[in-house]
């Protein structure tokens, strides 16, 4: 099983590198994400608008989307491997490369960088405002350039190295169990009037499946920055003054990882649903960032998730032979 699922992890990274998360109305994730919804609006009839009912309920919905997250994939792929190892092998390429997103993440930043490129900030605003959650009509070049570093830079963790982690770990199924987590906190993990309570629980597990790794995430992003000349003291600087510079316990892991190397200055106030969140910033100001941030960002991301992998491959068949 070490030999079938290292197979099929590489074969998942070398479909995403060439054709990206496929978009399509049957998507697992997207699946899954419908569940959710579903069973939220099922719950919420169900038990009291209370604190206590909505956390009872939310929890809840965390252990109905775990269960269905693993059993689903562990039957697929129990059978496809009792029928024949290389067919159970193609069966898992494919869930785990549904669960990975560097061309995509790239994809979607590229998008933003070439309208910034010959001045069309309207449309870097439309594409920016859909890979972020933060309200995205004021800004202007700047802000919609900071924003897509950043979004690049958070995702590495939990779009392509996290996954690739749970994947080396427990192939396709503790893969899909991370990404319904991760998908779980997107949807419902807001510290807003609705979801405060009803979205702790699945919050607070999303931040204990990334504690660590997102900090594998920001180390091998230090690494990265070494070879790829970027500013790897400043990296390792500033993600020791700044990783903890955010709401979430692990965000800024990275974020600041990438401010470093960079050498500029991230996050910072932002409006979500009109209202204005005071936040620190994360990094030093040695220059003011610039459009082309967002492709070094983007190489970034890709040397980390190739050094990532590499090492998960190499761990996994060590601890295989022992």
């Amino acid at each position: 099983m070490v030999i079938s699922q290292l197979t099929a992890l590489i074969i998942a990274f070398i479909l995403d590198l060439c054709f990206g998360d496929p978009d399509f109305r049957f998507h697992p994730i997207r699946i899954i994400g419908n569940y959710i919804s579903l069973s939220e609006k099922v719950l919420r009839k169900i038990f009291p608008k209370t604190k206590y009912g909505e956390t009872v309920a939310g929890g809840i919905l965390v252990i109905k989307v775990l269960f269905v997250s693993f059993a689903v994939p562990f039957l697929i792929l129990f059978f496809s491997y009792r029928l024949n190892r290389f067919f159970g092998i193609g069966v898992e390429s494919v869930i785990c490369y549904f669960l990975l997103a560097a061309r995509s993440l790239s994809d979607a930043a590229l998008k933003v960088y070439k309208p910034l490129k010959i001045g069309d900030t309207e449309t870097a605003r439309k594409n920016v405002s859909m890979i972020v959650g933060r309200d995205t009509e004021s800004l202007d070049d700047v802000g919609i350039t900071k924003a897509a570093v950043e979004t690049v830079a958070e995702n590495t963790s939990d779009g392509i190295v996290a996954p690739i982690i749970y994947m080396a770990i427990g192939g396709g199924v503790l893969g899909f169990m991370y990404k319904a987590v991760n998908t779980m906190d997107s949807m419902v993990g807001y510290k807003n009037d609705r979801y405060i309570n009803f979205g702790k629980i699945a919050a607070k597990l999303d931040d204990i499946a990334n504690f660590i790794p997102s900090r594998i995430s920001a180390y091998l992003m230090i690494l990265s920055a070494y070879i790829l000349r970027f500013d790897g003291k400043g990296a390792f600087k500033i993600h020791k003054r700044d990783c903890r510079r955010h709401a979430s316990p692990n965000s800024a892991q990275t974020e600041s990882v990438t401010a470093g190397a960079l050498g500029i200055q991230l996050a910072g106030n932002a409006y979500y649903f009109g209202k204005l969140y005071k936040k620190p910033f994360i990094g030093d100001k040695k220059r003011d960032i610039e459009y082309e941030d967002i492709k070094k960002s983007i190489k970034l991301m890709y040397l980390t998730s190739v050094i990532t992998l590499i090492l998960c491959i190499l761990v996994k068949l060590i601890v295989g032979v022992l």
